[in-house]
């Protein structure tokens, strides 16, 4: 095993000891502002141990960067060899994200378990319908022993309730078996509020306003250079240390950085280092509010040069055209032509006005040079299912043709297709916000907080639950049984002929946006997407519908009932109410 090499950033103490065990050892100040163990007491320091680090006679408190924390947030940090595993991967060259399906689930109830073990056993299903990469929700330590995970405290530390870091190493590593790439959600914009000590060590955190969630990192003022390592080298971790192939970074839209050279950008930089230094691909996300297609140009371009960012437009428009809900922000996307422009363009909001920000929002897309698979779409995913009042799924509202319309939207779409565990079956298992905060005062303030988040969307506060209530936790686990019964079992093999579709077919996967159009009729409800030479026909109407089809055989179809082809007329389908045909 390695050597453990203790140091941490303290640019302000005036004494830091590394306690271990019984002993309190004193540690050396640098001139940079870290702390570190003098040559003459590493003899001392034993491979794996519990420490932590006392700051001013405070503490001891965990370190910044720790890779375990076996009793929580709270207690010593655990050392680990992250060298000491012996991969199996060499096979695996990585992949690129054009062309590829990814899968989001989170760990804790994406099976009975909740564990990183349990969830390799279901990678057979995850082959099934296509799934190329697995994006993890955050496994970063929180306090308490379950949370959607965006209340990390501890960024370099895999949840112990989850398997810790070997058995992370251990998933990623049976994942590159099965062809299977793993990105990590990782949370930079705010800490957590609960087991954050970050402030005792340094200036970690910014002076200026926090964001929605929390304390904003001090990415631009006075010692903000060691902080943004911090974030950089946590990045690195996951890519080096673990073999991840790829970051979705959460809501950058909150990061707060003046510097010339942005976070991003320098992060988008150290990581293509690394893919060139491997000989494999990273891919780097960004869940972005800002609609600003800079965060996906390239670097040379005077972009941020990342790889790709979600399109929520995406989703809004496709649920405002199967649910009929325009309460809040799905206001501006009630008629169809918001989903036929979000097809063809990306955007809907791309320099238009938005009513529920009350201003102008979004930038163009230049099409002839973007990539459509830049955008990462979904017509479901945890936040706009979780952040539901009763996180509910679609599977609550509509049928089983609806819930074939927005597969098909999302798999045969120009964009980089994002399902959500168990929308391939249509989950009845609802998915819920769910925390676990000892602290009594922190949960009912929490509870109380996400009460008022609901009143601009108009739900009636009484349906909440109560997200320290643990019911609220065992009802958002995936109820597994549910894929093999009849209607869930019908709809799971259309994901599957949709992901072999797509691999099959070159116009399902074609990054051209000169190669996608649409046609509608709103007043009939239905719509004729192409995808070069193939077309996708969809009926969103109660009634059977004449759509015009032109040339082009049948490939696959689904409707609510058993025939979606209800008649073949010049030029023209008649289609079932709430189906959908594939042409190619």
């Amino acid at each position: 095993m390695n050597e453990q090499r203790y140091e941490v950033w303290a640019p302000d103490a005036q004494t830091v000891q590394l306690m271990l065990g019984p002993r309190r050892l004193e540690m050396a100040a640098r001139d940079d502002g870290w702390w570190e163990l003098p040559a003459s007491a590493l003899s001392v320091v034993p491979g794996e141990v519990d420490y932590g680090f006392v700051v001013d006679g405070s503490g001891p408190f965990a370190d910044p960067r720790s890779r375990r924390q076996p009793t929580g947030v709270h207690g010593l940090s655990r050392s680990f060899d992250a060298a000491a595993h012996v991969w199996q991967d060499a096979a695996w060259t990585g992949r690129q994200l054009a062309g590829a399906i990814i899968y989001e689930l989170h760990l804790g109830t994406f099976t009975p378990e909740g564990t990183l073990e349990a969830a390799a056993g279901r990678l057979d299903h995850l082959q099934s319908i296509g799934v190329d990469f697995i994006e993890l929700l955050p496994v970063n330590a929180f306090n308490g022993t379950h949370n959607w995970g965006y209340d990390g405290v501890l960024w370099y530390a895999v949840h112990e309730g989850y398997g810790g870091p070997a058995a992370y190493q251990n998933f990623v590593d049976a994942c590159h078996q099965r062809g299977i790439g793993v990105i990590q959600d990782v949370v930079y914009n705010h800490l957590g509020p609960s087991g954050n000590y970050l402030p005792q060590f340094g200036p970690y955190l910014s002076e200026a306003a926090g964001n929605t969630w929390g304390s904003s990192l001090n990415l631009d003022g006075p010692h903000s250079d060691p902080v943004r390592r911090y974030i950089l080298d946590n990045a690195l971790m996951w890519l080096g240390d673990y073999h991840v192939d790829g970051l979705r970074l959460d809501a950058v839209h909150a990061l707060r950085d003046s510097s010339a050279t942005h976070l991003l950008e320098q992060l988008a930089g150290e990581v293509a280092a690394l893919s060139a230094e491997t000989g494999r691909p990273r891919t780097l996300i960004a869940e972005s509010d800002l609609n600003d297609p800079r965060l996906v140009t390239p670097r040379e371009a005077n972009g941020y040069g990342l790889d790709a960012q979600w399109s929520d437009d995406f989703h809004h428009a496709v649920h405002v055209a199967l649910t009929g809900e325009i309460t809040g922000y799905y206001a501006d996307f009630e008629p169809l032509n918001a989903l036929a422009k979000v097809l063809t363009h990306g955007f809907f909001h791309d320099g238009t006005y938005s009513s529920f920000r009350e201003r102008t929002h979004g930038r163009r897309i230049d099409r002839e040079r973007m990539p459509t698979w830049r955008l990462v779409v979904a017509s479901q995913n945890h936040d706009q299912i979780g952040n539901r009042a009763v996180g509910d799924r679609l599977s609550a509202q509509l049928d089983v043709g609806q819930l074939a319309i927005a597969a098909a939207l999302t798999l045969l779409g120009p964009y980089t297709p994002m399902l959500f565990m168990g929308e391939e079956w249509g989950a009845t298992t609802p998915w819920q916000f769910f925390t676990s905060h000892p602290e009594p005062e922190l949960g009912t303030a929490t509870a109380t907080g996400r009460i008022s988040e609901f009143a601009r969307m108009g739900w009636d506060p009484a349906i909440v639950p109560d997200p320290q209530d643990p019911a609220t936790f065992e009802r958002s686990k995936l109820n597994w049984h549910e894929s093999g019964e009849a209607k869930h079992a019908r709809l799971l093999a259309f994901y599957r002929d949709l992901a072999a579709l797509r691999r099959s077919h070159p116009d399902f996967t074609d990054p051209r946006f000169d190669q996608v159009a649409v046609s509608f009729d709103a007043a009939e409800s239905w719509l004729r997407l192409h995808r070069g030479s193939s077309k996708i026909l969809i009926n969103l109407g109660e009634g059977p519908v004449r759509v015009p089809a032109g040339g082009g055989e049948v490939v696959l179809s689904f409707a609510t009932g058993p025939d979606a082809v209800q008649g073949r007329l010049p030029n023209a389908l008649q289609l079932a109410p709430h189906s959908v045909v594939v042409l190619a």
